[in-house]
């Protein structure tokens, strides 16, 4: 019996500085957090805190979230619902533009090609750049000046003739539906206008974040026995029908760790696109609206909140995902 407790203490004494780490990096961030988002108070050292309760977390979705100054939050008094639809969009995005890229790459890569070490290198390779030199890098592709490479590259094709006037006829359309008259042209500013600012967004996230996933898939391909894919090849199975009934299967686990990465970045991206926009109304989501009220309008209760909000979400998306893609029967941790 002694020694029984002796062996659990050992146990308690190692787990014990993981444990205080756990404790001091994630648990007592969100209870603080959570305990700020109950008050209004505009100095870091909360010396003017007020307790509100709640009141935050219902003014947030709420067209009264604006600055007493100016009488308006940001431009169009923009609220935390676009925001979030926004970032739902941005999620989507990901998950069914970006995972199957990455699924198809992988499944491609793991059965063997020339070069495959260095397609792999290749591909990876953006997701070991920082976010903000992509950022400063999209920016210069981007630019509406004569530099820009994007713009350069569609007059040099001449489908900037056609394709600019498409665009203007777009934002006039999209802009009318919602009562505004507007009379200006395109002429190349992809993150200058709301209506294709959150699109423009999504291609550099597509390239930074397709080489992560692919990887991650692509390991579990190379999981996959040979025996199956052997049997399979006697069987006279198709490559379509391998990938559908054998490898995707079998890779399940990971494919959903990817969907809850992509999801959750999703609803946390922030460092890209403010990097890429210098008005990021333009494409407004929680973590920028949160930068904004946090450090702009330096009210840290309503900035506790939507921290606590996106939290919130994350945890809800995960356990969500766990259970779409939980097996019959299989409890979810």
């Amino acid at each position: 019996m002694k020694t029984t407790g002796v062996y659990k203490l050992h146990i308690f004494l190692f787990l014990l500085p993981a444990l205080i780490l756990f404790i001091g990096i994630l648990i007592a961030p969100i209870a603080m957090s959570t305990y700020y988002s109950l008050f209004e108070f505009k100095t870091i050292t909360g010396a003017d805190r007020t307790y509100v309760g709640f009141q935050n977390y219902t003014t947030l979705f709420s067209r009264q979230l604006w600055n007493p100054e100016t009488q308006q939050l940001f431009e169009n008094n923009k609220y935390l619902g676009d925001a979030l639809v926004n970032a739902l969009i941005l999620a989507a995005l990901s998950v069914f533009v970006q995972l199957p890229l990455a699924l198809l790459v992988a499944l491609r890569l793991g059965k063997g090609i020339k070069g495959e070490r260095a397609y792999l290198s290749i591909f990876f390779m953006p997701v070991l750049i920082s976010t903000v030199i992509i950022g400063r890098l999209w920016m210069n592709i981007y630019s509406p000046e004569d530099g820009g490479i994007l713009n350069a590259a569609l007059k040099s094709l001449g489908v900037d003739t056609w394709l600019f006037p498409k665009i203007t006829d777009y934002i006039r359309s999209s802009r009318a539906a919602n009562g505004i008259n507007w009379t200006g042209t395109f002429t190349g500013q992809w993150t200058g206008h709301r209506e294709i600012a959150l699109g423009a967004a999504f291609i550099p996230i597509l390239w930074q974040y397709v080489g992560y996933h692919m990887l991650l898939m692509y390991a579990g391909v190379k999981g996959v026995p040979t025996d199956l894919l052997e049997a399979a090849q006697l069987d006279g199975c198709t490559e379509w029908q391998v990938n559908r009934h054998i490898i995707i299967p079998y890779i399940k686990p990971i494919l959903r760790v990817c969907v809850v990465f992509a999801v959750t970045g999703s609803l946390k991206s922030f460092d890209l696109v403010y990097t890429l926009m210098k008005d990021t109304t333009k494409a407004e989501l929680p973590s920028t609206l949160m930068f904004k009220l946090l450090f702009l309008n330096q009210d840290y209760g309503m900035g506790s909140t939507i921290a606590v909000l996106l939290i919130v979400l994350c945890f809800a998306f995960a356990l969500i995902i766990s259970l779409i893609f939980r097996n019959r029967g299989e409890k979810v941790a």
